[in-house]
């Protein structure tokens, strides 16, 4: 057993020796140290062994072993070393390239807009989340206390996917995932896609963006609505933007408004942007969480209160640059974009 031992250390020697890259490296240490490896195979027959052999044989078998890890950690580094050496001059920065003419891009307007109102609720101590654009009825209508009869649910308004999967048509499903899964107190934001099946014009698409945000608290009321959306308007627009609320309904808040914003053109002055009303178009809708809606994600109504508020962010970006038609947001033409 020791000629099997010493015979097994030179024939390993021997081929790590040869040219081998890392993967051939390591599949010879499998061979020789592995669980199957050829010492394992060997010390299968120290049964056979007399007693006072074992542990002469042992020992032997451990020597071999370290010898040959330690021959395989020092190629290992050898190959490494030649390998970075290969990678540093194939990699080598022709700094001639002349660098004039390469175009840098940016953020998209809308992407722009998103982020800046994220910003802006952040500062205010709201958290980010998300949630999938496949939703399912649960989550996009039924939680949100919207009846079986209301027009959104109809095959013209919204894309179904089948009988319990649709393409969401509002982020609103993201706070109902947040209130099931954080409860309350909770305050947070939300932004992405949605869809509707809308005609394309210069105001409408079928993909469009939206930001909602959740407040859900204790002693929450229309008060804290107002301010946190006035100040959120003056952040974004400026400190001489006024807002007006108009009563509305949607299902899942009650009572409802929607937000009525300063002309940015005219600061409310009277323009034909705004046919001299001194007002934006409807910027955002919003009103307190339906007790409802909160006792289907299992929150307490009697004890917690909450306000909710969605936006179209191609709407904002509208309004906040001037931009007459959303298609223009879609097409991808530089020479718009790069106006940004």
């Amino acid at each position: 057993m020791k000629e099997r031992l010493e015979a097994l250390r030179d024939a390993a020697f021997k081929e790590i020796q040869d040219n081998i890259d890392l993967n051939e490296l390591e599949e010879l240490r499998v061979k020789f140290l592995g669980k199957k490896g050829e010492i394992t195979k060997i010390l299968r027959d120290m049964g056979k062994l007399s007693a006072e052999m074992r542990p002469v044989i042992g020992q032997m078998a451990n020597e071999v072993r370290a010898d040959l890890e330690n021959k395989i950690n020092e190629t290992k580094e050898i190959l490494k070393t030649k390998a970075k050496e290969q990678r540093i001059d194939s990699e080598t920065i022709d700094i001639t390239v002349n660098t004039k003419d390469i175009k840098r891009g940016h953020r998209h307007p809308l992407i722009q807009t998103a982020e800046e109102l994220e910003d802006l609720f952040i500062s205010m101590g709201f958290s980010v989340v998300t949630g999938p654009e496949i939703e399912t009825v649960e989550n996009n209508f039924d939680a949100l206390n919207s009846p079986d009869n209301h027009p959104s649910r109809d095959l013209s308004d919204t894309f179904y996917i089948n009988d319990e999967l649709l393409l969401r048509t509002h982020t609103s499903p993201v706070q109902i995932r947040s209130m099931k899964k954080y409860g309350a107190p909770l305050r947070i934001v939300s932004a992405g896609r949605t869809f509707r099946y809308d005609d394309v014009d210069d105001t409408h698409s079928p993909m469009f963006h939206q930001l909602e945000g959740l407040v859900v608290d204790e002693n929450i009321s229309m008060a804290n609505l107002i301010h946190t959306l006035d100040i959120f308007i003056k952040e974004l627009f400026g400190d001489d933007m006024k807002t007006r609320y108009r009563p509305h309904h949607f299902p899942f808040t009650e009572p409802s408004a929607e937000v009525d914003v300063t002309c940015i053109e005219c600061r409310g002055e009277g323009c034909p942007a705004c046919n001299f009303t001194g007002w934006s178009m409807e910027l955002l809708g919003c009103g307190m969480v339906h007790p409802q809606v909160l006792e289907n994600c299992g929150i307490d109504s009697e004890k917690y209160t909450g306000f909710a508020f969605g936006m179209g962010i191609d709407r904002i970006a509208m309004v906040k640059y001037g931009i007459k038609d959303i298609r223009l947001l879609f097409e991808n033409d530089n020479r718009f974009l790069e106006q940004f």
